[in-house]
């Protein structure tokens, strides 16, 4: 190493930023972290966001609160732009504007962003991603203002597309949101409206893969997709989207056959992503995701002391097997490149990152999950129980935990959801645009399960 480590700028607050940074903590450099937005996300919960199960504020902690106490980092907000790797520095848009931040060492860990297969200006506007915060808040908007319509519609038809949810993508974000989905047209809303009856909702899941939980082992698929149709939801495996409207999506098998048009005006994507456009100024090759492709110790080719790590970044083990996008990468990672940097270890002596599988989990309504962690493979209430243990221990301060767990127990006990607000200013968005005579009911609605 030519020079000494002094200042380090990470990019991003997510898992891998915040626990690079915490695991420089003790070390003789300066830490700059700079994230567009002032807080941490707990990713993992944003669908219970979107489901009004929980509030933004008990699934993200301000950095600046959980960094306080770390007197090397210094938390800056704004958005890296463009990065200079010859001159060691990065552009900031900063809230009074740009400015420039050198670096002896960078790490890049700024994640993915929501990706609609190409038809991202054709599809985006119809089917909202779940990737922060404002879009959980876009998503629980457009669901609860759907019943909200289906109360004010005269034609079955139209109540009818109102009360049909179409989730894209069956992977852990698109089980757990169809889950969420369930629970509140059959439960949390059942007795609330007097002209419809929200326990008919319909919620559709699409997946191209053969399979929902395309990447876990075979017998917690087939339990994935027992629990998934016990509750209700409709699964369409092996069909892909053709395309997607405000009248609801097309969908056609993946072996072939005529498409299938579905009518819904709540169409929720949960199927793409792709890299933040930040990877595509570093000058690196990246995979067809956008990741930037990295060395055995996550260093850019070219660039040892440039990082990247997390979603962002394309490794792989020593067999070329790749890692995947999960939080425990990331922190693994984070606090990897850490210990690279504070050693100031030369390239020449750096081991191959070696990520450990910590397993994967995914809910499925109330009281039922799946988990495979090594040999062990679970399903059901006892996977559930775990789930609510795992996900509760990793929230970032003791106030999100203890918020959370009585928020989970409320609604345990009580069905209820707390986030179910629609704030004034979508108000106008809910009522009909046209002034059309209210018919009655053509029957009562029923009386719920």
């Amino acid at each position: 190493m030519s020079a000494p480590i002094r200042h380090v700028v990470i990019v991003g607050g997510g898992f891998g930023g915040l626990a690079c940074a915490r695991a420089l903590a003790g070390a003789p450099v300066q830490i700059t972290l700079v994230d567009r937005r002032n807080h941490h996300l707990f990713q993992p919960l944003l669908y219970q966001v979107a489901g009004a199960a929980l509030s933004p504020a008990e699934i993200a902690a301000p950095l600046r609160v959980v960094l306080r106490k770390q007197p090397n980092c210094a938390v800056m907000l704004g958005e890296v732009t463009r990065v200079n790797p010859q001159g060691r520095s990065v552009e900031v848009l900063a809230p009074d504007g740009p400015r420039s931040l050198h670096f002896d060492a960078l790490v890049v860990a700024a994640g993915m962003r929501n990706a609609w297969f190409g038809k991202d200006r054709e599809w985006a506007p119809f089917a909202p991603g779940m990737k922060d915060l404002d879009d959980a808040l876009e998503v629980r908007r457009r669901i609860l203002l759907a019943f909200e319509r289906a109360e004010w519609a005269n034609s079955p038809e139209e109540r009818h597309r109102l009360l049909t949810f179409v989730v894209v993508g069956a992977g852990p974000t698109g089980v757990e949101l169809a889950g969420a989905l369930v629970e509140i047209a059959r439960r949390s809303l059942a007795r609330d409206f007097r002209r419809i009856n929200p326990t008919e909702a319909r919620v559709v899941l699409i997946e191209g893969a053969p399979g929902v939980l395309p990447p876990y082992p075979p017998e917690l698929r087939r339990a994935a997709l027992e629990h998934l149709l016990a509750i209700g939801v409709e699964v369409r495996v092996g069909h892909r989207v053709q395309d997607i409207g405000p009248e609801g999506v097309s969908i056609v098998g993946t072996e072939g056959g005529a498409p299938e048009f579905i009518p819904s005006a709540t169409v929720l994507w949960a199927a793409g992503l792709r890299a933040v456009p930040l990877a595509d100024g570093l000058g690196v090759a990246q995979d067809r995701l956008g990741r930037l492709v990295v060395g055995p110790d996550l260093s850019l080719p070219g660039h040892p002391w440039i990082f990247a790590i997390g979603d962002l970044a394309a490794s792989a083990d020593a067999e070329g097997r790749p890692h995947p996008g999960v939080a425990q990468n990331a922190i693994q990672g984070g606090t990897f490149v850490a210990g690279l940097i504070a050693a100031g270890t030369p390239p020449a002596a750096r081991p191959r990152y070696a990520y450990t599988d910590r397993g994967s989990m995914a809910v499925i309504g109330r009281s039922r999950a799946v988990v495979a962690a090594g040999p062990m493979q679970l399903s059901g209430r006892r996977a559930w129980v775990l789930w609510l243990f795992v996900h509760l221990m990793a929230l970032v301060g003791y106030r999100n935990r203890l918020m959370v767990f009585l928020q989970w127990a409320m609604s345990f006990l009580t069905w209820e959801r707390s986030g179910r607000l629609i704030r004034d200013r979508e108000r106008a968005a809910a009522l009909p645009g046209a002034v059309t005579p209210l018919a009655p009911p053509s029957a009562p609605p029923g009386s719920p399960p």
